[in-house]
C-alpha cells in the first residue's frame, strides 16, 4: 500500500470503529496523510448516519429516530472524542500546573463525568429535533477540519503519542488539500454559515487553551471536535 492509502486507513482506524482498513501502528511517513483525511472520514461518517436515517425514516417516529442516529454516532466513533471532552473538562477544574497530569489520568473525574453527561443530553436533544439530517456529513467534516487546522497551526504540548508524529509529518501541502476538498464540499452543500461558525469555534477554543496551557493536546482535539459538532447542530437547527 502507498503511504497515502495507509494514511487513509490509519485515519479510519483512529476516528471510527468501522471494521475496514485497520492500521494500528503509526508508521513513519503516514501520519501526515492520516491528518489530511480527517475531514473526509468525518464526511463519510456523516454520510453513513444520513443513509441510515433515510432508510429508517418511513418506519420510525422522527424524535426516536434522532435518538437512534445519536447512539449510532457514538458507536461509530467509539466515544473517542467524548473521552477527550471529559478529560479536558477535568483539567479545567484543577490548577494549570496539575491539569495536564489530570487529563492524562485514565480515570474519569467527577466533573468530567457530570459535564460529559450534560453535554450528551444536549447533543442528543439537538439531534432529535434536527431536521436537516442531510447536513450531518458537513457537520462531522467541519468538526474534524477544526482538529486538522489545529494540528497544523497551533502548538502541540504533549511529548508523546500520535499527536507528536502528526504534527511533525503534517505538511503544508497536505493541509491545503484537506482545506480544499472541505471547502469544495461546503460549496456543493451551499452551507457557508456552518464553515464560518466552525472557524469561530476553533478561534475561541484556540484562544482559551493557548492562553491556559500554551497549546493543544490530543484530548483538546477531541474536545474541539465535540464542541464544534454541538454548536453546528444548534446553529443550523435554529437558522434553517
Amino acid at each position: 500500500m502507498t503511504n497515502t492509502f495507509k494514511g487513509f486507513a490509519l485515519a479510519v482506524s483512529m476516528l471510527t470503529t468501522l471494521p475496514f482498513f485497520r492500521v494500528h501502528d503509526f508508521f513513519k511517513g503516514i501520519n501526515g496523510y492520516a491528518v489530511m483525511f480527517y475531514p473526509l472520514v468525518g464526511f463519510l461518517l456523516g454520510s453513513i448516519l444520513w443513509g441510515v436515517y433515510a432508510l429508517l425514516d418511513p418506519y420510525i417516529a422522527s424524535f426516536h429516530l434522532g435518538i437512534i442516529i445519536f447512539v449510532l454516532w457514538v458507536l461509530l466513533t467509539g466515544g473517542l472524542h467524548l473521552d477527550g471532552l471529559s478529560d479536558t473538562i477535568d483539567g479545567l477544574y484543577v490548577s494549570k500546573e496539575k491539569a495536564l497530569k489530570v487529563m492524562k489520568d485514565s480515570n474519569v473525574g467527577g466533573m468530567g463525568m457530570i459535564m460529559s453527561a450534560t453535554f450528551l443530553i444536549a447533543k442528543a436533544s439537538s439531534l432529535a429535533h434536527f431536521e436537516a439530517i442531510y447536513l450531518l456529513p458537513i457537520i462531522l467534516m467541519l468538526s474534524r477540519l477544526n482538529a486538522t487546522l489545529a494540528i497544523y497551526f497551533y502548538p502541540y504540548i504533549s511529548q508523546n503519542g500520535m499527536g507528536t508524529l502528526a504534527k511533525a509529518e503534517f505538511t503544508k501541502t497536505q493541509m491545503l488539500i484537506a482545506l480544499f476538498y472541505s471547502l469544495l464540499l461546503v460549496a456543493i452543500f451551499e452551507i457557508w454559515l456552518a464553515l464560518l461558525c466552525a472557524l469561530l469555534v476553533l478561534f475561541f477554543i484556540k484562544s482559551f487553551f493557548i492562553k491556559r496551557y500554551g497549546g493543544f493536546t490530543g484530548d483538546i482535539y477531541g474536545f474541539s471536535i465535540e464542541v464544534t459538532e454541538l454548536v453546528l447542530l444548534n446553529v443550523l437547527l435554529f437558522s434553517l
